[in-house]
Protein backbone atom coordinates (compact mmCIF):
# COMPACT_ATOMS: atom_id res chain seq x y z
CA UNK A 1 0.00 0.00 0.00
CA UNK A 2 1.28 3.38 -0.70
CA UNK A 3 1.54 6.06 2.41
CA UNK A 4 2.56 9.38 2.55
CA UNK A 5 4.29 9.19 -0.65
CA UNK A 6 6.07 6.07 -0.24
CA UNK A 7 5.14 2.52 0.03
CA UNK A 8 4.76 1.41 3.68
CA UNK A 9 7.24 -0.18 5.62
CA UNK A 10 6.51 -3.50 7.24
CA UNK A 11 7.21 -3.78 11.06
CA UNK A 12 7.06 -7.20 13.47
CA UNK A 13 7.73 -7.44 16.96
CA UNK A 14 6.98 -4.84 19.31
CA UNK A 15 7.67 -1.57 16.54
CA UNK A 16 4.62 -3.13 14.60
CA UNK A 17 2.13 -0.38 14.18
CA UNK A 18 4.44 2.61 15.39
CA UNK A 19 5.60 5.46 14.03
CA UNK A 20 7.41 8.41 14.62
CA UNK A 21 4.25 10.44 14.76
CA UNK A 22 2.90 7.58 17.35
CA UNK A 23 6.39 8.22 19.49
CA UNK A 24 6.12 11.98 19.75
CA UNK A 25 2.73 12.21 20.87
CA UNK A 26 1.22 12.23 24.39
CA UNK A 27 0.53 8.42 26.23
CA UNK A 28 -3.38 10.24 26.38
CA UNK A 29 -2.83 10.88 22.63
CA UNK A 30 -1.55 7.69 21.64
CA UNK A 31 -4.73 6.09 23.69
CA UNK A 32 -7.19 7.62 21.67
CA UNK A 33 -7.05 8.30 18.01
CA UNK A 34 -7.95 12.00 17.45
CA UNK A 35 -10.13 11.89 14.14
CA UNK A 36 -10.75 15.33 11.98
CA UNK A 37 -12.83 16.71 9.50
CA UNK A 38 -12.68 19.05 6.18
CA UNK A 39 -15.28 19.50 4.09
CA UNK A 40 -15.40 21.49 0.90
CA UNK A 41 -15.60 21.99 -3.00
CA UNK A 42 -11.80 20.84 -3.86
CA UNK A 43 -12.52 21.99 -7.40
CA UNK A 44 -8.98 22.54 -9.71
CA UNK A 45 -7.47 21.26 -6.62
CA UNK A 46 -4.15 23.25 -5.67
CA UNK A 47 -0.92 22.90 -3.66
CA UNK A 48 -3.24 25.85 -1.02
CA UNK A 49 -6.06 22.73 -0.82
CA UNK A 50 -3.34 20.45 -0.46
CA UNK A 51 -1.67 22.84 2.61
CA UNK A 52 -4.92 22.82 3.85
CA UNK A 53 -5.25 19.22 4.39
CA UNK A 54 -1.83 18.72 5.27
CA UNK A 55 -2.52 21.50 8.10
CA UNK A 56 -5.55 19.77 9.49
CA UNK A 57 -3.83 16.20 9.50
CA UNK A 58 -1.01 17.80 11.90
CA UNK A 59 -4.34 18.33 14.23
CA UNK A 60 -5.29 14.48 14.50
CA UNK A 61 -4.08 11.35 13.62
CA UNK A 62 -7.56 10.44 11.15
CA UNK A 63 -8.28 12.71 8.49
CA UNK A 64 -11.70 12.36 6.41
CA UNK A 65 -12.30 14.61 4.37
CA UNK A 66 -15.90 15.55 2.77
CA UNK A 67 -16.27 16.20 -0.78
CA UNK A 68 -19.44 18.29 -2.17
CA UNK A 69 -21.47 17.63 -5.32
CA UNK A 70 -22.13 19.20 -8.47
CA UNK A 71 -25.51 20.02 -7.33
CA UNK A 72 -24.46 21.64 -4.27
CA UNK A 73 -21.77 23.40 -5.43
CA UNK A 74 -23.77 24.80 -8.80
CA UNK A 75 -26.44 25.88 -5.70
CA UNK A 76 -24.17 27.84 -3.33
CA UNK A 77 -21.24 28.73 -5.70
CA UNK A 78 -22.07 28.40 -9.76
CA UNK A 79 -20.69 25.23 -11.84
CA UNK A 80 -17.67 23.62 -10.87
CA UNK A 81 -14.74 23.16 -13.69
CA UNK A 82 -14.09 19.23 -12.28
CA UNK A 83 -17.17 16.72 -11.98
CA UNK A 84 -17.88 15.21 -8.49
CA UNK A 85 -16.37 11.86 -9.75
CA UNK A 86 -13.01 13.88 -10.96
CA UNK A 87 -12.71 15.59 -7.62
CA UNK A 88 -13.60 12.33 -5.09
CA UNK A 89 -10.42 10.91 -7.01
CA UNK A 90 -8.33 13.70 -6.74
CA UNK A 91 -8.92 14.49 -3.22
CA UNK A 92 -8.18 10.89 -2.92
CA UNK A 93 -4.74 11.11 -4.18
CA UNK A 94 -3.38 13.59 -1.99
CA UNK A 95 -0.99 12.23 0.77
CA UNK A 96 -2.59 13.43 4.10
CA UNK A 97 -6.20 12.07 3.35
CA UNK A 98 -7.23 8.95 5.48
CA UNK A 99 -10.62 8.76 3.70
CA UNK A 100 -13.18 10.84 1.83
CA UNK A 101 -16.60 10.85 2.30
CA UNK A 102 -18.81 11.43 -1.21
CA UNK A 103 -21.51 14.03 -1.63
CA UNK A 104 -21.28 16.03 1.80
CA UNK A 105 -23.61 18.29 2.98
CA UNK A 106 -22.48 21.81 2.13
CA UNK A 107 -23.46 23.14 5.19
CA UNK A 108 -21.02 21.77 8.30
CA UNK A 109 -23.52 20.57 11.44
CA UNK A 110 -22.95 18.78 14.42
CA UNK A 111 -24.60 15.82 13.17
CA UNK A 112 -21.89 15.18 10.75
CA UNK A 113 -18.87 15.19 12.99
CA UNK A 114 -21.04 12.52 15.09
CA UNK A 115 -21.58 10.51 12.22
CA UNK A 116 -18.09 10.12 11.00
CA UNK A 117 -16.72 10.13 14.99
CA UNK A 118 -14.96 13.10 14.12
CA UNK A 119 -13.50 15.49 16.75
CA UNK A 120 -13.42 19.09 15.25
CA UNK A 121 -13.83 20.47 11.78
CA UNK A 122 -11.12 22.32 10.48
CA UNK A 123 -11.19 24.78 7.75
CA UNK A 124 -9.11 28.02 6.75
CA UNK A 125 -9.19 31.41 7.70
CA UNK A 126 -11.34 32.40 4.97
CA UNK A 127 -15.05 31.81 5.27
CA UNK A 128 -17.74 29.13 3.27
CA UNK A 129 -21.24 31.16 2.24
CA UNK A 130 -24.91 29.89 1.64
CA UNK A 131 -26.34 30.64 -1.44
CA UNK A 132 -28.01 33.17 1.39
CA UNK A 133 -25.02 34.61 2.79
CA UNK A 134 -24.79 32.15 5.83
CA UNK A 135 -21.62 30.98 6.95
CA UNK A 136 -21.62 27.52 6.63
CA UNK A 137 -19.53 26.59 9.64
CA UNK A 138 -21.52 28.68 12.29
CA UNK A 139 -23.19 25.87 13.91
CA UNK A 140 -19.49 23.46 14.83
CA UNK A 141 -18.07 27.21 16.07
CA UNK A 142 -20.52 27.78 18.55
CA UNK A 143 -20.28 24.41 19.76
CA UNK A 144 -16.75 24.56 19.95
CA UNK A 145 -15.43 21.98 17.63
CA UNK A 146 -14.21 24.08 15.32
CA UNK A 147 -10.25 24.46 13.98
CA UNK A 148 -8.48 26.89 11.77
CA UNK A 149 -5.63 26.50 9.99
CA UNK A 150 -3.14 29.12 8.10
CA UNK A 151 -4.85 29.38 4.25
CA UNK A 152 -2.06 29.57 1.69
CA UNK A 153 -0.90 33.12 0.17
CA UNK A 154 -0.41 33.30 -3.72
CA UNK A 155 -2.54 30.72 -4.54
CA UNK A 156 -6.82 30.44 -5.70
CA UNK A 157 -9.25 28.75 -7.93
CA UNK A 158 -9.49 32.66 -9.51
CA UNK A 159 -6.11 33.33 -9.93
CA UNK A 160 -5.89 30.46 -11.91
CA UNK A 161 -8.34 31.32 -14.04
CA UNK A 162 -7.33 34.31 -14.95
CA UNK A 163 -3.78 33.06 -15.69
CA UNK A 164 -5.09 31.04 -18.12
CA UNK A 165 -7.39 33.65 -20.05
CA UNK A 166 -4.05 35.46 -20.40
CA UNK A 167 -2.10 34.88 -23.84
CA UNK A 168 1.61 35.24 -22.47
CA UNK A 169 4.45 33.71 -21.90
CA UNK A 170 5.65 34.68 -18.93
CA UNK A 171 2.45 35.33 -16.59
CA UNK A 172 2.75 33.79 -13.61
CA UNK A 173 6.04 36.44 -13.20
CA UNK A 174 4.37 39.41 -14.13
CA UNK A 175 1.33 39.32 -11.69
CA UNK A 176 1.87 43.42 -11.60
CA UNK A 177 1.27 43.87 -15.31
CA UNK A 178 -1.96 45.34 -16.35
CA UNK A 179 -2.78 43.02 -18.50
CA UNK A 180 -2.82 40.52 -15.75
CA UNK A 181 -4.53 42.85 -13.55
CA UNK A 182 -7.12 43.45 -16.28
CA UNK A 183 -7.90 39.45 -15.53
CA UNK A 184 -7.99 39.03 -11.86
CA UNK A 185 -10.66 42.32 -11.38
CA UNK A 186 -12.74 40.15 -13.57
CA UNK A 187 -12.64 37.53 -11.76
CA UNK A 188 -11.93 38.54 -8.13
CA UNK A 189 -13.63 41.62 -7.44
CA UNK A 190 -17.34 42.15 -6.59
CA UNK A 191 -19.36 45.17 -7.39
CA UNK A 192 -19.24 46.44 -4.00
CA UNK A 193 -15.39 46.25 -3.20
CA UNK A 194 -12.45 43.73 -2.89
CA UNK A 195 -12.69 40.88 -0.30
CA UNK A 196 -9.68 40.15 1.56
CA UNK A 197 -10.73 35.43 0.80
CA UNK A 198 -11.06 36.31 -3.31
CA UNK A 199 -8.22 38.56 -3.58
CA UNK A 200 -5.11 37.74 -5.71
CA UNK A 201 -2.09 37.77 -4.22
CA UNK A 202 1.90 36.75 -5.13
CA UNK A 203 3.54 33.18 -4.34
CA UNK A 204 6.50 33.27 -2.59
CA UNK A 205 8.25 29.58 -2.68
CA UNK A 206 10.42 28.90 1.02
CA UNK A 207 12.73 25.79 1.62
CA UNK A 208 10.24 25.32 4.23
CA UNK A 209 7.20 24.83 2.40
CA UNK A 210 8.98 22.11 0.42
CA UNK A 211 10.04 20.47 3.36
CA UNK A 212 6.72 20.33 4.40
CA UNK A 213 5.48 18.77 1.44
CA UNK A 214 8.13 16.11 1.23
CA UNK A 215 7.99 12.42 2.35
CA UNK A 216 11.50 12.49 3.53
CA UNK A 217 11.67 8.77 2.32
CA UNK A 218 15.02 7.82 0.64
CA UNK A 219 14.62 4.61 -1.22
CA UNK A 220 14.99 1.27 0.70
CA UNK A 221 16.48 -1.77 -0.82
CA UNK A 222 13.99 -3.35 -2.52
CA UNK A 223 12.64 -0.54 -4.26
CA UNK A 224 11.72 -0.36 -8.20
CA UNK A 225 12.97 3.15 -8.73
CA UNK A 226 10.84 5.05 -11.70
CA UNK A 227 11.67 7.83 -13.12
CA UNK A 228 8.67 10.03 -15.23
CA UNK A 229 8.99 13.90 -16.39
CA UNK A 230 7.00 16.39 -17.42
CA UNK A 231 5.27 19.25 -16.76
CA UNK A 232 2.52 18.42 -14.78
CA UNK A 233 0.98 21.56 -14.87
CA UNK A 234 -2.42 22.47 -13.22
CA UNK A 235 -1.95 18.64 -11.77
CA UNK A 236 -5.19 17.15 -12.77
CA UNK A 237 -7.03 13.81 -12.83
CA UNK A 238 -5.00 12.48 -16.04
CA UNK A 239 -1.82 13.69 -13.67
CA UNK A 240 -3.22 10.98 -10.79
CA UNK A 241 -4.47 8.48 -12.88
CA UNK A 242 -0.82 8.09 -15.08
CA UNK A 243 1.04 8.48 -11.54
CA UNK A 244 -1.27 5.65 -9.90
CA UNK A 245 -0.74 3.33 -12.77
CA UNK A 246 2.90 4.08 -13.39
CA UNK A 247 3.03 2.92 -8.81
CA UNK A 248 1.75 -0.41 -10.12
CA UNK A 249 4.09 -1.23 -12.06
CA UNK A 250 5.90 -2.56 -9.02
CA UNK A 251 4.90 -3.89 -5.32
CA UNK A 252 8.05 -1.64 -3.96
CA UNK A 253 7.57 1.54 -6.15
CA UNK A 254 10.09 4.69 -5.60
CA UNK A 255 8.68 6.91 -7.89
CA UNK A 256 10.79 10.18 -8.76
CA UNK A 257 8.70 13.16 -10.95
CA UNK A 258 11.41 15.22 -13.09
CA UNK A 259 9.69 18.84 -13.48
CA UNK A 260 10.85 20.78 -16.04
CA UNK A 261 11.49 24.79 -15.80
CA UNK A 262 8.86 27.34 -16.84
CA UNK A 263 10.98 28.41 -19.88
CA UNK A 264 11.81 24.35 -21.07
CA UNK A 265 7.73 23.75 -20.60
CA UNK A 266 7.43 27.06 -22.58
CA UNK A 267 9.73 25.90 -25.74
CA UNK A 268 7.49 22.27 -26.35
CA UNK A 269 4.39 23.50 -25.18
CA UNK A 270 4.08 27.03 -26.27
CA UNK A 271 1.03 29.81 -26.06
CA UNK A 272 0.88 31.07 -21.76
CA UNK A 273 2.45 27.54 -20.50
CA UNK A 274 3.08 26.53 -17.74
CA UNK A 275 0.21 27.97 -16.31
CA UNK A 276 1.64 27.78 -12.61
CA UNK A 277 5.21 28.10 -12.00
CA UNK A 278 8.00 25.29 -11.23
CA UNK A 279 8.06 26.34 -7.53
CA UNK A 280 3.89 25.47 -7.19
CA UNK A 281 4.56 22.43 -9.70
CA UNK A 282 6.79 21.02 -7.31
CA UNK A 283 4.39 21.44 -4.32
CA UNK A 284 1.67 20.22 -6.27
CA UNK A 285 3.11 16.98 -7.48
CA UNK A 286 4.73 16.06 -3.78
CA UNK A 287 1.37 16.64 -2.81
CA UNK A 288 0.32 13.82 -4.48
CA UNK A 289 0.40 9.92 -2.52
CA UNK A 290 1.92 8.20 -5.45
CA UNK A 291 5.04 10.01 -5.92
CA UNK A 292 8.07 10.11 -3.40
CA UNK A 293 10.79 12.43 -5.00
CA UNK A 294 10.32 15.43 -7.13
CA UNK A 295 13.67 16.80 -9.21
CA UNK A 296 12.78 20.49 -9.46
CA UNK A 297 14.34 21.59 -13.15
CA UNK A 298 15.23 18.46 -14.18
CA UNK A 299 16.84 18.21 -18.17
CA UNK A 300 13.97 17.48 -20.52
CA UNK A 301 16.26 14.75 -22.23
CA UNK A 302 16.88 12.09 -19.74
CA UNK A 303 20.28 11.28 -19.65
CA UNK A 304 22.84 8.62 -18.87
CA UNK A 305 24.04 10.92 -15.86
CA UNK A 306 20.38 11.39 -14.91
CA UNK A 307 19.84 7.25 -14.48
CA UNK A 308 22.70 6.47 -12.71
CA UNK A 309 22.53 9.30 -10.14
CA UNK A 310 19.13 8.30 -8.90
CA UNK A 311 19.94 4.69 -9.50
CA UNK A 312 16.89 4.29 -12.24
CA UNK A 313 14.82 0.96 -12.53
CA UNK A 314 12.41 2.08 -15.08
CA UNK A 315 11.85 4.96 -17.46
CA UNK A 316 7.81 5.86 -17.88
CA UNK A 317 5.88 8.23 -20.09
CA UNK A 318 2.59 8.50 -21.12
CA UNK A 319 0.61 7.86 -24.20
CA UNK A 320 0.66 11.55 -25.30
CA UNK A 321 2.66 13.03 -27.91
CA UNK A 322 6.84 13.07 -27.25
CA UNK A 323 8.31 16.54 -28.41
CA UNK A 324 12.09 16.50 -29.61
CA UNK A 325 14.76 17.82 -27.52
CA UNK A 326 16.45 21.13 -28.73
CA UNK A 327 18.62 19.43 -31.39
CA UNK A 328 15.68 17.36 -32.77
CA UNK A 329 16.75 14.10 -30.51
CA UNK A 330 14.65 11.82 -28.73
CA UNK A 331 14.29 12.85 -25.23
CA UNK A 332 14.20 8.97 -24.08
CA UNK A 333 17.03 7.79 -26.30
CA UNK A 334 19.32 6.61 -23.15
CA UNK A 335 16.40 4.71 -21.39
CA UNK A 336 15.38 3.24 -24.65
CA UNK A 337 19.13 1.83 -25.74
CA UNK A 338 19.15 0.18 -21.67
CA UNK A 339 16.20 -1.20 -22.68
CA UNK A 340 14.20 0.21 -19.08
CA UNK A 341 11.38 2.73 -21.29
CA UNK A 342 8.28 1.84 -20.76
CA UNK A 343 4.66 3.46 -22.25
CA UNK A 344 1.81 3.16 -19.80
CA UNK A 345 -1.41 3.54 -20.58
CA UNK A 346 -3.84 5.35 -17.49
CA UNK A 347 -6.88 5.42 -19.63
CA UNK A 348 -7.02 8.96 -18.92
CA UNK A 349 -6.39 11.14 -22.00
CA UNK A 350 -7.46 14.63 -20.32
CA UNK A 351 -4.66 16.69 -20.50
CA UNK A 352 -3.66 20.42 -19.45
CA UNK A 353 -5.26 21.92 -22.57
CA UNK A 354 -8.48 20.69 -22.14
CA UNK A 355 -8.92 21.62 -18.44
CA UNK A 356 -7.74 25.27 -19.94
CA UNK A 357 -10.62 24.86 -22.61
CA UNK A 358 -13.18 24.44 -19.82
CA UNK A 359 -12.46 27.03 -18.47
CA UNK A 360 -12.56 29.60 -22.00
CA UNK A 361 -15.77 27.64 -23.07
CA UNK A 362 -17.74 28.36 -19.58
CA UNK A 363 -15.70 32.38 -19.23
CA UNK A 364 -19.25 34.14 -18.79
CA UNK A 365 -19.69 31.57 -16.23
CA UNK A 366 -17.07 31.51 -14.13
CA UNK A 367 -16.29 35.41 -14.06
CA UNK A 368 -20.32 35.73 -12.69
CA UNK A 369 -19.38 33.29 -9.77
CA UNK A 370 -16.35 34.80 -8.56
CA UNK A 371 -18.13 38.08 -8.69
CA UNK A 372 -21.33 36.67 -6.86
CA UNK A 373 -18.85 35.09 -4.17
CA UNK A 374 -17.10 38.18 -3.76
CA UNK A 375 -20.51 40.23 -3.09
CA UNK A 376 -21.79 38.03 -0.42
CA UNK A 377 -18.22 38.22 1.23
CA UNK A 378 -18.27 41.83 1.28
CA UNK A 379 -21.86 41.69 2.34
CA UNK A 380 -20.58 39.74 5.52
CA UNK A 381 -17.97 41.99 6.08
CA UNK A 382 -19.81 44.77 6.09
CA UNK A 383 -21.85 42.86 8.88
CA UNK A 384 -18.88 42.01 11.05
CA UNK A 385 -17.81 45.67 10.69
CA UNK A 386 -21.46 46.88 11.89
CA UNK A 387 -21.85 44.71 15.19
CA UNK A 388 -18.25 45.66 15.62
CA UNK A 389 -18.88 49.14 15.88
CA UNK A 390 -22.25 48.31 18.02
CA UNK A 391 -20.09 46.76 20.33
CA UNK A 392 -17.68 49.49 20.67
CA UNK A 393 -20.44 52.03 21.25
CA UNK A 394 -22.32 49.80 24.12
CA UNK A 395 -19.10 49.63 25.83
CA UNK A 396 -18.39 52.91 25.59
CA UNK A 397 -22.22 54.28 26.97
CA UNK A 398 -21.03 51.85 29.48
CA UNK A 399 -17.85 53.58 30.39
CA UNK A 400 -19.40 57.21 30.56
Amino acid sequence: MLKNGHHQMSTTGKDAGTNLGATACSPEKRRRTIRVWCDGCYDMVHYGHSNQLRQAKAMGDYLIVGVHTDGEISKHKGPPVFTQAERYKMVRAIKWVDEIVEGAPYVTTLETLDKYNCDFCVHGDDITLTVDGQDTYEEVKKSGRYRECKRTQGVSTTDLVGRMLLMTKAHHSNIGHSDYQQHTDNFGKGPKGHSPWTGVSQFLQTSQKIIQFASGQEPQPGDTIIYVAGAFDLFHIGHVDFLEAVSKLSDKPYVIVGLHFDQEVNRYKGKNYPIMNVHERTLSVLACRYVSEVVIGAPYAVTKELLEHFKVDLVCHGKTEVHPDKDGSDPYAEPMRRGILQTVDSLNSLTTDDIVQRIIKNRLLFEARNQKKEAKEMALIQAMKRREEEKVKERTKAVL
